[in-house]
């Protein structure tokens, strides 16, 4: 069977301008189409008045979002291989636009939250897409670049999000948030159908339909429990908390020995011989916890600057922009830094300025200043941009040419069970919290305050944890021998019965 990415594009020391042009359409409809992954955290206390809505479902607006992208991203290195890089373009830019439409005509919250899991499919296609692509066409000792590019579209979108989210919902109202993305949305999709050309060899195996409900049930399952707990917190669930896991757990140890077993021919719709890199392992283990501290960041901080502080959405929106810039502009320099440097001058001292801007959170109360709050966000912002790139970079950097479109749906999959996953936790945390407190007559205002810091104080554990993880990454030392490593493994495993 052919290679599903042949490596013949990255043989070169230069990038043709053909694969320039190539990335940059992919890079600016990634960009489009993640920042919405947190336009909701300013909307939502809006969203709650207009549509009558607690805070534990208003929630969903984005824990759907992100829950469907944990479920559809399994499926996009299996898409990758068969489907090809135009066609999968086309069909995740228009899921994003129709959502995008479906969300500014919606007349009530279940309408909405549809919408929202419709671009989220598109969105969930667009980032492996990227990431597959770039590995594919850039040579190695350029990747850190362009992977800096990338780190730009994953961690700015969505820190520029809720400063978008603000001006609009200042401005123009909720609906809006959609109509300004409709346009740029359909531009991106005409551009893209005339530019984007197929990348890598197509490889035409038939999809395995029981590892599908597997994995839509076993991520689907784990996050929607941790969000239940949140929402049992202030109101009584028709289904126990436990369900949900239990599902998960089994659904997805399920999923894990099919996918085993299907590898052994090629056939796995999510190849996990991609973990027998100790470098992409760990490398995941970080990016997990780096994503959970970052998007349920990027909703607490909102949340606890409109309850408790009273600032508009505006504002608020602002608190986001430095630290978004600041990513932005780090994201290259960060690249090159790698390409001359590797990942550890980078990823260490990124994840321990990522720990103070956490417990810098940790000591908020209603007296808190807005320059306090908004130094936090940009040392958070600036540790995270000199984490991102190289973890992504080695952990791709680290698998084999054959498994690359893999890599990058297992990266995205754990990106979005993270961010689901660290957004459910942190509210969850926030909610018990704030409830306890005012259940003894603790003022609203003052509750908030500590379920904000009980958060933080967890984040910060978590920070501690990231930063023991990237301590223990390396960079290969010779590419070659560990694909040549990679395939006498490989052609090691028993045959198929």
């Amino acid at each position: 069977m052919p290679a599903a990415h042949s490596s013949p594009e990255t043989a070169g020391d230069t990038i043709s301008r053909q694969n320039l042009l190539l990335i940059g359409v992919l890079l600016v409809a990634s960009f489009v189409v993640i920042l919405n992954e947190t336009v909701m955290s300013i909307a939502i206390p809006v969203l709650q008045r207009d549509l009558d809505v607690p805070p534990s479902v208003g929630q969903w607006l984005t824990t759907a979002f992100m829950l469907t992208m944990a479920v559809v991203i399994p499926l996009t290195g299996f898409l990758i291989q068969s489907a090809g890089t135009r066609t999968l373009f086309v069909v995740a830019m228009s899921a994003f636009t129709a959502g995008t439409v479906i969300a500014f005509f919606a007349p009530g919250f279940e309408v909405l939250l549809i919408a929202r899991v419709i671009q989220a499919i598109g969105t969930a296609i667009m980032l492996p897409l990227l990431m597959t692509t770039v590995m594919t066409v850039v040579p190695e000792h350029r990747r850190g670049v362009m992977m800096g590019n990338i780190s730009v579209v994953i961690a700015v979108a969505p820190a520029l999000g809720p400063t978008v989210s603000g001006f609009i919902l200042d401005h123009f109202g909720w609906r809006w948030i959609f109509g300004f993305v409709a346009p740029i949305a359909v531009a991106a999709l005409i551009l893209g159908a005339v530019l984007v050309r197929p990348v890598g060899e197509r490889v035409s195996t038939p999809i395995d339909y029981l590892s599908v409900p597997l994995a839509v049930l076993g991520f689907g399952g784990l996050v929607y429990g941790l969000a239940g707990i949140g929402e049992s917190a202030e109101s009584d669930s028709s289904v126990p908390v436990w369900v949900p896991f239990v599902v998960g757990v089994l659904a997805l140890s399920a999923f894990i020995v099919r996918q085993l077993v299907l590898q052994r021919s090629d056939r796995a719709l999510l190849d996990l011989r991609v973990f027998r890199s100790r470098q992409f392992s760990l490398s995941m283990g970080a990016m997990v916890v780096a994503m959970a501290t970052m998007l349920g960041t990027f909703i607490v901080v909102p949340y606890f600057a409109q309850t408790v502080l009273g600032l508009d959405p505006l504002t608020t929106g602002l608190l986001t922009l430095p630290g978004g810039l600041i990513m932005g502009l780090a994201g290259p320099i960060v690249g090159r830094i790698y390409d001359t440097h590797g990942p550890r001058v980078l990823a260490i001292p990124g994840t321990i300025i990522v720990s103070i801007g956490v417990w810098m959170l940790v000591f908020v109360s209603p007296s808190t200043s807005l320059w306090w709050l908004l130094g936090a966000n940009a040392l958070l912002c600036l540790g995270l941009s000199a984490t991102f790139t190289p973890l992504m970079t080695l952990g791709l950097g680290s698998v084999e040419p054959r498994l690359y479109s893999h890599g990058s749906a297992v990266l995205g999959t754990f990106q979005q069970v993270a961010g689901a996953a660290g957004t459910a936790l942190f509210i969850t945390v926030m909610t018990v919290v704030s409830t306890a407190d005012r259940e003894v007559g603790v003022a609203e205002a003052e509750a908030i305050s500590h379920g904000v810091q009980r958060v933080f104080t967890v984040a910060g554990v978590l920070s501690f944890v990231l930063i023991a993880v990237v301590l223990f990454i390396r960079t290969p030392d010779d590419p070659a021998a560990r694909h040549t490593e990679s395939s006498d493994e490989r052609s090691e495993l028993p045959e198929p019965v």
